[in-house]
């Protein structure tokens, strides 16, 4: 395929690192044939960072092992800090080396020898990567300082403002708990504790004193005897067990609510000294300088919100934020489809859904079958500017691949055999809305080309027409397959998974959120009742607890079978035992079962398996599989076919 140049080649500078000549040379005569201007080929990092600081470049092609004491990886960490894109250059890098390498968010891997169709479609790719990423920071950014600025011009005393402040800084960078104070002469800095997605705990000084049994004085004492942190900074690993041994104010601090890594952001104040904000977080490794970043160029508007929030008085009356840009904080809201939870990684899960959701940048969503993929589609689509137009979802793997692009793009009358009269496709039918492409893995390989084509130029073709449509939809993809695997098997195009791996969202497992259980089964008895008009009994400790430690290979979709099961077949007003999957399995096969390590795939046919032995082999209809599972019956028929499932046999 020979690569399309375009005006815009010649102005994106790459710069190459790449230690050995001749794949050095190859890699510049392709570029420069396709009309890209490279700065130059470093063969150190020290060389690298000559070149970057004399004339800084657009993107990096960068091989992971180098000569001498600094690697690939070494770089790409300052590459980070410094907002440049880079793609890899690897040969037969170990498992670990690739580990530590994708942790660097990477824009593509060439693997050598490379052809020269490879090295551009991968450029492509990148730079499609990070111009969304430019557009999309400047757009957190412009939404960040319009909320702030509301904020600060509204009445709201200073612990509710804060508060606010906190809701809207959640969403792009973590924390479990922020410290708010000057660093001299602050008798009462606030904290804030997260209690879930937009519930906070005031820790005022007070409340501080008792939490740590010390007295005012002896943690204003503290506070003097500590070093003064006045610059941006995060704090993790050795730098993180520095400040927690020298820093007694700070280690109390960490101590009383288990925290693991901070970040410090000081803002100087006109006449008032420094005040800082410390974002502190139960995770030992979560702050980036991303983070950073969008806090050290917010420090001009926080400055002047804590100049006009922190200097009125608690006596004053608080207002009602009326916000330029909807952002909603209610969990069980509609826009967050019902979705339940409050452990750090569901937490998180809503974070990356509010952040997205603004904008037009595709998602891949990750994670095992059950685990509620469609609900967070919904939820960006809810919470986007798109709320009112159309919601199209397509089953990848209940499409029959001779109807495929029929179903997606449409037809002309008399297209094919039995085409009898045009009808449009999903993607026109989801014109200006969303359009989510669940199970995307199992896409067949031909639309994985057209679909290519579709985010590339925005524009369809219908089957039996040469007339390109332009659309306008976001398209939102899951999966709960391994696409990294699929694409080494061939199964899956590399150019399609950078495509849409621009903002991925990975949902855990159940059995990875297991605090989340009491609440999701409360919600599901709540909502059993409430659509079957049954009174719902009590539920045990006992049994919340067999809930707890059960595995749930079925995840979420799992635990609302079962809970619903629960109350049809209990008796009495009270549950005292749930009955689940292995309940009746000896003690020996639990303990082979415990050691059992099993593919999703296996999971999948597994649970399928044991919902087809309760309906007795019954697939469609009332009280079917289908029903129980809550998919289409030709969905459960396509997973039974591709995962070996016979219903005969059941």
């Amino acid at each position: 395929m020979e690569f399309q140049k375009n005006a815009a080649n010649d102005q994106m500078k790459i710069l190459i690192v790449e230690d050995q000549f001749i794949e050095a040379n190859d890699l510049r005569y392709i570029l420069q044939k396709a009309d890209y201007q490279v700065i130059g080929v470093a063969k150190s990092v020290s060389q690298a960072l000559e070149l970057i600081e004399q004339e800084r470049p657009d993107l990096v092609f960068l091989d992971i092992r180098l000569r001498g004491k600094e690697t690939g990886i070494d770089l790409a960490r300052e590459l980070n800090k410094n907002h440049i894109g880079f793609i890899y250059l690897s040969a037969n890098s170990n498992k670990s080396i690739l580990e530590e390498a994708k942790k660097t968010h990477p824009y593509g891997f060439i693997v050598k020898p490379f052809r020269p169709k490879d090295v551009l479609i991968t450029l492509e790719i990148a730079s499609y990567r990070h111009r969304h990423s430019i557009e999309s920071q400047s757009q957190q950014e412009n939404i960040l300082k319009e909320s702030i600025e509301t904020i600060t011009c509204s009445t709201l005393k200073w612990e509710h403002a804060l508060v606010e402040l906190a809701k809207e800084l959640q969403t792009y960078v973590p924390f479990d708990y922020i410290r708010a104070g000057y660093v001299k002469d602050d008798p009462n800095p606030l904290g804030l504790m997260r209690k879930n997605f937009d519930n906070y705990e005031v820790i005022d000084h007070e409340k501080f004193s008792k939490i740590t049994g010390k007295s005012k004085q002896e943690l204003l004492d503290l506070k003097e005897n500590s070093p003064k942190l006045e610059f941006p900074k995060i704090y993790e690993g050795d730098v993180f067990n520095h400040v927690f041994q020298n820093s007694p104010i700070k280690r109390m601090v960490i101590q009383s609510f288990g925290l693991k890594s901070f970040l410090a952001l000081p803002v100087r104040i006109e006449n008032r000294g420094v005040f800082n904000f410390f974002f502190f977080s139960r995770n030992p490794a979560v702050y980036t300088n991303d983070h950073l970043s969008i806090l050290t160029k917010l420090e001009t508007i926080l400055a002047k919100f804590v100049v006009k929030r922190n200097d009125l008085k608690s006596d004053k009356p608080v207002s009602t934020i009326k916000k330029k840009i909807p952002v909603k904080t209610e969990i069980n809201s509609p826009e967050f489809c019902s979705m339940i939870g409050s452990s750090e990684k569901i937490l998180t899960v809503f974070d990356h859904i509010q952040k997205v959701a603004h904008s037009d940048t595709s998602v891949l969503i990750l994670g095992e079958s059950g685990t509620g993929k469609e609900k967070v589609a919904q939820s960006i689509h809810q919470l986007s500017p798109r709320k009112n137009k159309p919601f199209v979802v397509i089953n990848c793997g209940a499409v029959p691949d001779n109807l495929a692009e029929s179903l997606f793009f449409g037809h002309e009358k008399g297209a094919f055999t039995g085409a009898l009269e045009r009808r449009i496709g999903k993607f026109e039918a989801a014109e200006g809305g969303t359009i989510f492409l669940d199970e995307i893995g199992e896409m067949p390989m031909l639309m994985q080309i057209k679909l290519l084509r579709v985010l590339q130029e925005k524009e369809i073709e219908r089957v039996g027409s040469n007339l390109p449509i332009k659309v306008n939809v976001r398209i939102i993809a899951a999966t709960n397959r391994n696409l990294e695997e699929e694409i080494a098997a061939g199964r899956f195009r590399l150019d399609l998974y950078y495509r849409l791996h621009v903002f991925p969202i990975t949902v855990p497992a159940l059995r990875e959120r297991r605090d989340d259980i009491p609440a999701l089964v409360s919600h599901f008895m709540d909502s059993f009742s409430k659509s079957s008009a049954i009174k719902i009994p009590q539920i045990t400790d006992q049994a919340l607890q067999q809930l707890i430690t059960y595995d749930w290979p079925g995840n979420i979709r799992e635990l609302e079978h079962i809970v619903q099961r629960a109350i049809l077949l209990n008796a009495d007003s009270v549950i005292k035992e749930i009955p689940l999957p292995n309940a009746s399995k000896s003690s020996s096969e639990e303990k082979t079962q415990e050691f059992l390590v099993q593919s999703i795939h296996d999971n999948e046919r597994d649970y399928i398996t044991y919902i087809l032995k309760r309906c007795k082999g019954k697939i469609s209809g009332k009280g079917g599989a289908a029903e129980i599972l809550n998919i289409p019956a030709s969905t459960l028929y396509s997973k039974m076919k591709k995962l070996g499932v016979n219903s005969l046999n059941q």
